[in-house]
């Protein structure tokens, strides 16, 4: 009994000093965005400890839009490599520091700009509509950006019957079937959202038949049909606020069930597969953030001559929705 006693008390000593070392690299994190003028910025996919020190969170391209309208000399970004390359491309006056340089996008490592030329060369003169989850260099070659939640909106606003619409084939897929233009798909994907199937979805259906169905466009044409909104991770978080029913199945990665729980407690939210877990996504830690400030590594820096057509194409996109 008193062995039993000394190991819980031990236990409780142990949790105490952890949430103490927190609260104390919370409260540095802290001091030193506000001593650099910094805004941190977390994607909705991000672990809950890194969600809650940011200043916001939300989509990529949402995220890089809302700093740049800020006064912040420096953008530490919580995410993935492309989407700091967006936060310098509309905020080239910015320092802006990834916290780990290693986190990557494999859809957005499916494309190259020298790949994207061979293929372009390939086919007719053309638009190119390419996706925001991408490399700088590749939106540089591209005639307008979209994301998730706007696709159909931009092939739309084209003069052209075809398009060639990069890097993610689910989304041109999707796009594709509410469109009668003609769209030449680059052969990409969300490795994530495209390993989800149907028999997934069933399941979690199955398991849960009064939840609604929330998909991500980057899933399959065949799992999109099943839903009952295919929207981008911002677009669920309205939806659910929006919508009559209490209880959601969530076809994204697991990092957003956070977000929508937090926003709204009375409502249960599921993930559709246990499998829906970018790794990119949880590498960076409180303790990387801290790093980063302190010597101010990571930084991102897209060059001038890629970042004006890049912001180009990003402003086509832009200028729909004002």
């Amino acid at each position: 009994m008193g062995l039993r006693a000394t190991a819980i008390v031990g236990s409780a000593s142990s949790r105490d000093k952890l949430r103490k070392e927190q609260r104390h690299m919370q409260d540095a994190i802290k001091k030193l965005l506000k001593a650099r003028n910094a805004v941190l910025l977390a994607h909705n996919y991000q672990p809950p400890e890194i969600q809650d020190l940011a200043d916001m969170c939300g989509d990529s391209l949402e995220l890089s839009i809302r700093a740049a309208d800020t006064d912040a000399e420096v953008i530490v970004f919580c995410g993935v490599h492309f989407m700091a390359e967006s936060a310098s491309i509309l905020s080239p006056d910015k320092t802006v520091l990834l916290p780990r340089s290693e986190a990557g996008c494999p859809m957005a490592d499916m494309i190259t700009a020298e790949a994207l030329q061979a293929r372009k060369r390939e086919l007719p003169d053309m638009p190119v509509v390419t996706y925001v989850n991408s490399p700088a260099t590749v939106k540089a070659l591209s005639t307008i950006c979209c994301t998730s939640a706007n696709a159909l909106e931009v092939v739309e606003s084209l003069d052209a019957d075809e398009l060639l619409m990069t890097p993610d084939r689910n989304l041109a897929r999707n796009t594709a079937r509410r469109t009668d233009k003609k769209i030449h798909l680059w052969d990409g994907c969300c490795p994530i959202h495209d390993r989800l199937t149907t028999a997934d979805v069933k399941a979690a259906q199955k398991a849960h038949p009064d939840a609604v169905f929330m998909a991500h466009p980057e899933c399959r044409p065949e799992v999109v049909m099943m839903a009952d909104a295919a929207l981008s991770t911002s677009g669920m978080i309205r939806f659910a606020g929006e919508s009559d029913a209490n209880e959601f199945i969530v076809g994204t990665e697991e990092g957003l069930i956070y977000p929508l729980a937090q926003k709204y407690p009375d409502k249960i939210f599921y993930p559709v597969s246990d499998r829906m877990i970018c790794p990119d996504m949880k590498v960076i830690t409180p303790k990387d953030i801290l790093t980063c400030l302190e010597e101010m590594s990571g930084q991102v820096k897209v060059p001038e001559d890629i970042r004006v057509p890049a912001l180009a194409a990003v402003e086509r996109m832009i200028a729909l929705s004002r």
